[in-house]
């Protein structure tokens, strides 16, 4: 005897489009735009926020900006970093925190969308949502430890060899609720796999 799904038509399209219009808007805003900036085909990034290890007034000004090798720093404690004119590779090094960022999101909503998919036929815990939990579990956690030490590096990278070096000391800040999060994801990936071995169990026995 069958069983009639909850999921219908019209929620596996609707969610699938919300799915494919986030990842759309990622994969423009967060991939494609950078991209573009850096290549220099449209005005790239040319600011960060950073922390500094000390106040950055400039003495004798009534500015509180410290420039250098094309670089201005303005602020005491959470600063910006404006690059005048950045080449090539500084603009890389700009973009390519958040150019991480938004492709470990495209995989997550790639993966999101295939498990979505399952739900049309009322089988949530197919034993391939296992994997793709898994996944997305693992890719919360190295977006939250790789990200932000990531930022730390490229910031370095910008400002080494500048009269700004000292100003902007190696420093980053680990989110515990992306972590939190991925171990939440993880979890509901261990109960998906109880779900699916008891449900191969069952079928077992009938």
């Amino acid at each position: 005897m069958g069983t009639k799904s909850w999921w219908s038509r019209s929620d596996d399209r609707l969610l699938g489009a919300v799915l494919g219009l986030a990842a759309l808007l990622v994969g423009v805003f967060g991939v494609l735009v950078p991209a573009l900036g850096v290549v220099g085909l449209i005005d790239p990034v040319d600011s960060r926020e950073v922390e500094t290890g000390a106040a950055t007034r400039a003495p004798g000004t009534a500015s509180d900006a410290v420039a250098g090798h094309g670089m201005t720093l303005t602020g005491t404690h959470r600063a910006d970093l404006v690059l005048a004119d950045p080449d090539l590779g500084q603009r890389l090094l700009l973009a390519l925190p958040g150019f991480i960022s938004s492709l470990f999101l495209l995989l997550v909503l790639a993966l999101l969308l295939q498990m979505a998919r399952t739900l049309r036929g009322g089988d949530a815990f197919a034993p391939e949502n296992v994997r793709r939990l898994n996944v997305i579990g693992l890719t919360v956690l190295a977006q939250a430890v790789l990200s932000p030490l990531l930022l730390a590096l490229t910031t370095q990278a910008l400002v080494s060899g500048t009269p700004l070096a000292d100003l902007v000391p190696f420093s980053t800040t680990f989110s515990g609720e992306y972590v939190l999060l991925a171990f939440l994801v993880l979890a509901l990936g261990e109960v998906f796999r109880r779900g699916t071995k008891l449900r191969a169990d069952t079928e077992g026995l009938v």
